[in-house]
Order: structure tokens, then sequence, then C-alpha cells
């Protein structure tokens, strides 16, 4: 192909893109199979200053590219992104090229975006330097974190905010250093900032979660006397401390409390229990609480394989096998060792049929072959 036959083509893509309605250039790139032209496409929408407002796109966009693991593809279409001068003038812009680069795992990228802000004569505040540490956690770089958050605050010479300190705090949860989270979250105080919900959900999950359950008590009257109403992640990480510690009753009763509060319980909540009583081996309990799960949530795959490997261990067949009619009628892709594991013992237990009929429905799952195999009956 000629540099002039390209060079119409780039011209005939960018007219489109000037003209034709957001939501049709949307449309074909979701529907482009070939990640190359879709890269292609996107560059030539770009020039559309229409179409660079549309931040949605180029999530869904990017999200896309990193799920296949084609990294140089997001760094071809973000880079493009900077020769758009009015919009890199702009801190909201940088923004979103630093938020994407770390959901796509690229923090170096994202730190690039950053560094080259004053040569655009950008100015960094605290809504950047929030974006940075964003995208240091979202990328999996938490193990930066605290080092670049006192980098940053010294060389910017910005106050950090709320959000500043509730990115370190779930930087530190997530890589386990819930001690220093808790570190964190007096020196927030001591520095006149002002804990919000969200901060101290995060300490929160982190402390139930690590079975530190009176120091999980300790930050939940903290939140109560601050004023703050806790919300449902607070009580599903009340919930998980509950049943880390065996709690089972008063978990219980902290899901009556939350039904009292006007809060809808959610899959977590359900998920936390039901684990509980399967780690306790609790057939009655977890039967009961998988029952009050399904008639509000569509049951997921974690919490089946937990279920049904209860009901393996306890040698319920019934239950195993209705819980193998929901998998596939879910179309859930669940281990297959698991569903193998129910179809042998079915024939060992001479129960033929109902194995046979779970190796049918297994190797003619739309969504994935499992290859199940039926032994010889017994």
């Amino acid at each position: 192909m000629s540099s002039m036959t390209r060079h119409l083509q780039r011209s005939y893509s960018t007219a489109i893109s000037h003209h034709a309605p957001i939501k049709s250039l949307s449309q074909d790139l979701y529907k482009e199979s070939s990640l190359k032209r879709l890269v292609n496409k996107f560059k030539n929408y770009s020039d559309s200053v229409r179409f660079r407002t549309k931040i949605g796109i180029y999530e869904d966009t990017i999200r896309r590219l990193a799920s296949a693991k084609c990294y140089r593809y997001v760094e071809e279409i973000l880079e493009h992104q900077k020769q758009y001068r009015p919009d890199m003038s702009n801190e909201g812009f940088n923004i979103r090229l630093m938020s994407l680069y770390g959901k796509s795992g690229m923090f170096d990228h994202a730190q690039k975006v950053f560094d080259e802000m004053p040569d655009r004569n950008v100015k960094r505040s605290t809504k950047t330097m929030n974006a940075l540490l964003s995208a240091c956690v979202s990328s999996g770089k938490i193990d930066k974190i605290e080092g670049l958050f006192a980098e940053l605050h010294e060389r910017l010479g910005v106050k950090p905010d709320t959000v500043s300190y509730n990115v370190v705090i779930k930087g530190c949860c997530k890589c386990g250093k819930v001690e220093k989270a808790v570190n964190i979250f007096g020196e927030m105080e001591k520095n006149g900032v002002k804990p919000d919900l969200v901060t101290f959900n995060t300490v929160l999950v982190g402390l139930y979660s690590s079975k530190r359950f009176l120091e999980g008590e300790k930050m939940w009257r903290r939140m109560i006397e601050s004023g703050l109403k806790p919300d449902i992640r607070s009580w599903n990480a009340r919930i998980i401390g509950y049943v880390n510690e065996k709690r089972f009753d008063e978990a219980v009763k902290a899901l009556s409390e939350l039904d009292r509060t006007g809060l809808k319980l959610d899959a977590f909540s359900y998920r936390a229990l039901i684990k509980g009583y399967c780690d306790e081996e609790n057939l009655k309990e977890a039967k009961k609480w998988y029952a009050e799960f399904v008639r509000c949530e569509h049951p997921d795959k974690v919490t089946l394989e937990t279920v049904i490997s209860l009901a393996m261990k306890k040698g319920d067949l019934n239950w195993a096998v209705e819980l193998c009619k929901v998998i596939f009628d879910r179309k859930c892709l669940v281990n297959a060792q698991i569903l193998q594991e129910v179809v042998d013992t079915l024939v060992k237990d001479s129960r033929f049929q109902d194995a046979k009929r779970i190796v049918e429905m297994g190797n003619t799952n739309s969504y994935r072959c499992y290859k199940l195999n039926l032994p010889s009956e017994q």
C-alpha cells in the first residue's frame, strides 16, 4: 500500500470521526475483531474533540487491550494522545492517561506522564498526586506506595487530602501491612485530615480479615463515635471478623441488624457466612444459608465450588447433583476436577444415570468443554 493511499484512508477515517455520531464510533470499535485495526481506528477517531471527551470509550478499549495482554497497543493508543496539545495541557486529561496506564498494569508509563507534566506547563496538584498513587495500587506496585507517598508529598509541596491517605492505606492493606495502615490512619488524624467512611472501611477490612478482631472492634467504635453510619461494606467486614472468630451467632445477628437498618444484604454478606460454615463442615447451616443466598442472588463460582466440596465431603450426593445442575444452568465455569469427583463418586455409589447426565451436560457446555470422563459402571 502506497503512502498516498494510507494518507487518503486516514483522511477519510478522520472525516468520519469528525461527523459520525459518537455512538456509532463506539459500536464500530466494539465490533472490531482485529486488535490492530481497533488501535488504528481509535487513533483516527481520536482526532475528534468530541471523541476525546468520552472517558467510557477510552476505558473500554484499554481494558480490552490489557485483558489480551497487548500492552504495546495500550502504549500506542495512549502515547498517541500526547499530540493533542490543548488536552495535554489539561490536568484532567493527564490524570485520565495515568489512570488508564495504572489499570493496565503499566505504572512506569503512568509515572512518565506525571513526570512530563511540567514540560507541558501543567501544574501538578493533590488530584495529580492521588492519580499517580492510585495508578501505583491498581497496577499492583503496592510495595512502592509508602515511598511514593512520602516522595510526592515532599516533591510537590502539596498537602495530602483524605483521598491521598485512603489510597495509601488501601495499598498497605493489600500487601498485608495492616499495622502500617493503622499507623497511617493515626498520622492522617494528627495532620488534621478527617477520615471518611472509605478510610474506616478499608482499615476494618484489613483488621477483621487478618483476624485482629479486637482491634477491628475498637476501630468500629471509633467510626460510630465519629458520627459515621456503617454501610454494607462496613458490616461485611465485621461479619468476616465474626466468622474468623467462629462467632457464628453474632454473624447471623449482624445480618439481622443489617436488615433492620434498611441496608440490602449483598452476595458478599452471604458468601462470608457460607464459607465459614463450610470451613466448619456444618452441612445443615451451610445448606440453609446457601438457600437464603440463591433467593436473592445468583450463585457465583467461588460459592458453588465451596458448597459442592462440602456436599462431597459429607456424602450428600443428592445436593451435589443438584448443585451440578445449577452450575450448568448458570454456565458457571468451575474447576472441572470438582465435577469429575462428583461423577466418580456417583458411579461408585451405583448412580450411573446421574453420573452419565452430568458428563453429558458438562461436555456439551456452550462456554467450556469440561472433558469429563465416565468410569465404567461398578
